[in-house]
């Protein structure tokens, strides 16, 4: 064969497994039943398809073909081991009586299998840490390591939590289905804090060369728009709006060389107006509802970015006064330091300062780097640069994500 053809399967095939692993895995899952099983189906499949599509060529329909060979290589296995472990068994009795033709069963409700398995990962009978850590390594196939760091726990205690989830679910027999419209209320709430972890991960990752992951956030945008398809939820509808306004912003938000660019320095004609529509129009949806929450009212504040031709244009008076709406309806040090930066640009930078030396004073955001870096650059437009370089370097210390590194690094070069 051809090489430059050969080097186009191969890239292909990459493409493929980028895009559309983490669907194909869901969808072995719904076939086989277990989560190791399907994932090492999975991978065996494409091992497959990079000799056989080479031979071959690549078929009309990637995905279809690669969920048929990964539910023929989990089916060997099975069979394969249930010489040696009699729990198999059952599971083995099940593929042989199904249909192997390789054709996908329909649903009448939700056609999506990444939908079905996030409401597997988000069932009541697994702790809140449990179902959102399965759910990013499962549905999104984010690594141990990227769970850990944005939990702050270690990468072996994380695997674990994520182990115990998968037998709890294997042991209790949880179904692998989208539940009754009666039980979806209750099943709302970690559904929609789990999908917006995996946007906070693809908008800002927790670490790494990038600022951002395009393929996280843009799944999490799909997942919630598959949320308020089934359940028009005015907290799901708040959430999907959050979303896009913020990601509305990507394009501006890094250099061509890929460094971090603050939302008052950015070019906002690059915004993605349709996003911001969209957005906006989601944001009235769900604050015409008397049940609208903390996503809803987080919407809302970025939706009076988006009105502002400038940071100095901007309402901060509106903002200051949605995040006292916030902190109401859910208060927390993270919530109060964004309002002490709003009223920074309300009352001026002293009056910020003041908030922020406050809540680090309370020590619940010691270790957090963006309160150090606000304090720093507070303290940088106050003139009070030794303060400034002092909070620079704890915040230099604490951070993980290389953009970020870059910006704190050279605002500390232009303090000297």
């Amino acid at each position: 064969m051809n090489e430059n053809i050969a080097s186009q399967i191969r890239d292909r095939v990459n493409d493929i497994y980028r895009k559309e692993s983490r669907s194909i895995f869901a969808t072995l899952i719904r076939l086989i039943g277990d989560f190791d099983l399907a994932e090492e189906a999975m991978h065996e499949a494409f091992t497959v398809a990079i000799k056989q599509w080479l031979r071959d060529g690549i078929p009309a329909n990637p995905k279809a073909w690669l969920v048929s060979v990964g539910r023929f290589k989990a089916i060997d296995t099975i069979r394969r081991r249930t010489r040696f472990d009699a729990s198999l068994a059952e599971l083995a009795q099940n593929f042989d009586t199904c249909d192997t033709s390789g054709k996908e069963d329909a649903d009448e409700d939700v056609e999506d299998d990444r939908l079905r398995l996030i409401f597997t990962c988000c069932h009541p009978s697994l702790s809140r840490e449990a179902q959102v850590a399965l759910t990013l390594r499962e549905v999104c196939g984010l690594t141990t390591e990227e769970i850990a760091s944005a939990f702050l726990i270690t990468p072996p205690t994380l695997a674990q939590r994520i182990v115990r989830a998968k037998a709890k679910i294997r042991d209790a027999r949880i179904p692998y289905q989208v539940p009754e419209i009666a039980e979806l209320p209750d099943r709302i709430d970690t559904m929609l804090q789990t999908i917006y972890l995996v946007f906070n991960e693809g908008y800002a990752a927790s670490s790494g060369e990038s600022l951002t992951r395009t393929d996280l956030s843009e799944e999490a945008i799909r997942l919630g728009r598959l949320v308020v398809e089934l359940l028009p939820d005015a907290e799901a509808i708040g959430l999907l709006a959050l979303m896009l306004m913020q990601e509305s912003r990507r394009t501006a938000r890094t250099s061509l060389t890929g460094d971090l660019i603050l939302l008052e320095d950015q070019d906002r004609s690059l915004w993605n107006q349709a996003y911001i529509a969209e957005g906006r129009a989601l944001v009235r949806q769900a604050l015409s509802s008397s049940q609208f929450g903390s996503y809803t009212i987080q919407a809302a504040i970025a939706a009076v970015h988006s009105e502002a031709t400038s940071a100095e244009a901007t309402d901060w008076a509106q903002i200051v006064a949605l995040y006292d709406l916030l902190m109401r309806a859910e208060p927390s040090p993270v919530v109060d330091l964004n309002r002490a930066v709003a009223v920074a640009m309300r009352d001026g930078f002293l009056a910020g300062l003041q908030r922020i030396d406050s809540i680090l004073s309370n020590g619940d955001l010691a270790d957090y780097h963006l309160a150090h870096a606000a304090k720093a650059d507070l303290c940088r437009r106050l003139g009070r640069n030794s303060q400034a370089r002092e909070s620079y370097q704890r915040a230099l210390a604490l951070v993980k994500q290389e953009p970020e590194r870059r910006f704190l690094e050279k605002r500390l070069q232009e303090l000297s």
